[in-house]
């Protein structure tokens, strides 16, 4: 069977790439064991906003223009919902931080996304004494559902195989890629963490973050907002929130913690008094990069070998922006953004 496209890897990033591919009519085969769990389990926000320093996301706005509209599409021709509109307010931890945050809204960059209104805690079931600062074009994509029934869709249209991908059994000759019994021209690689047991891609400097994230129900709570304090607060409906997230560096298993759901707790007790359960943990490992910014690009000796990885904490917002780079450069000759090339790493 001859595609143009085999794709490795069915997360933020492999669904992104298949979406560009199915845009321009390129045939393709993907491939996702579930062995990488970072898309399923992240918060899945997107806000234009880094709301420890006031300052503005890299490319927010180009990458938001390209990810809602393609969320939208996905919504549409999956039948589910995936995109929540929900504001995300800030929690002010004194009157330096209202200064700061007002001070930031008058600047171009984040005027559009900074309410210069002060919204003052109402609710009991909140320690919040100075009160909180919005972030406008926010909300949450439920990437857990999407990846689901993506790869029901893929199924049902025989474009995907579960199964553990094996680098070893590729074999390149005439510019053609040979994998069991697929020929492609060319090959992309979204494999997430994965990626350290790609023997082509291995050698990029991809610092793997594990995060763990708990669900809590808690009836008194009562926000319809994502609250940013010492944690995210997200609300999911029927009164369950999900609390996140924390980094670890050295624990890089799937496995949930007690530690890290302690940190959790420890945290969310100092920002609400009401009462809660734990109904749920889970974990994954996030694939970020030093610089924070994306691996992008081709191998050094086969050129039909491609990456994209490294989409690290906010991959609903720089999946879609990514993987149309390189759908561009691959295809158009459109050369790739510095910041998010991999050859910005010399070996």
């Amino acid at each position: 069977m001859k595609v143009d496209y085999i794709v490795v890897g069915i997360g933020l990033a492999g669904i992104s790439f298949c979406e560009q591919l199915k845009a321009n009519k390129k045939t393709f085969i993907a491939f996702d064991n579930t062995s990488q769990l970072s898309s399923i389990v992240a918060g899945g926000l997107y806000n234009p906003v880094v709301l420890k320093r006031f300052t503005s996301v890299w490319k927010s706005k180009e990458q938001l223009e390209i990810a809602l509209p393609l969320y939208a599409r996905l919504e549409k021709e999956l039948d589910v919902k995936l995109d929540y509109k929900i504001p995300v307010y800030r929690k002010f931890a004194s009157l330096e931080e209202q200064n700061d945050w007002f001070a930031a809204s008058d600047k171009p960059i984040l005027s559009e996304y900074l309410s210069e209104k002060l919204i003052k805690n109402e609710n009991h079931a909140i320690k919040a004494d100075f009160g909180f600062g919005e972030v406008l074009d926010t909300g949450r994509i439920d990437v857990k559902t999407m990846i689901e029934a993506y790869k029901i869709d893929l199924l049902k249209n025989k474009l995907l195989l579960e199964e553990a991908f094996n680098h070893d059994a590729i074999t390149i000759e005439n510019n053609t890629i040979q994998y069991q019994n697929l020929k492609a021209t060319n090959m992309v690689f979204s494999e997430g963490y994965g990626i350290k047991q790609n023997p082509y891609f291995n050698h990029l400097p991809l610092v793997p973050a594990k995060g763990e994230l708990v669900i809590i129900h808690a009836p008194d709570l009562k926000i319809n907002y994502v609250l940013k304090a010492g944690v995210f607060l997200i609300p999911l409906g029927n009164d369950l929130y999900i609390v996140g997230a924390t980094y670890e560096w050295k624990d890089l298993s799937n496995g949930i913690t007690k530690e890290a759901k302690e940190t959790l707790l420890n945290k969310l007790k100092k920002l609400i008094s009401c009462s809660f359960e734990v109904v749920g943990q889970v974990a994954g490992i996030r694939p970020t990069v030093k610089d924070r910014r994306p691996l992008v690009g081709k191998h050094q000796k086969h050129k039909n070998l491609f990456v994209l990885n490294g989409l690290g904490t906010r991959g609903v917002m720089i999946g879609p922006y990514v993987a149309k780079q390189l759908y561009n450069f691959i295809e158009n000759g459109v050369p790739l953004e510095k910041e998010i090339d991999i050859n910005r790493f010399s070996f």
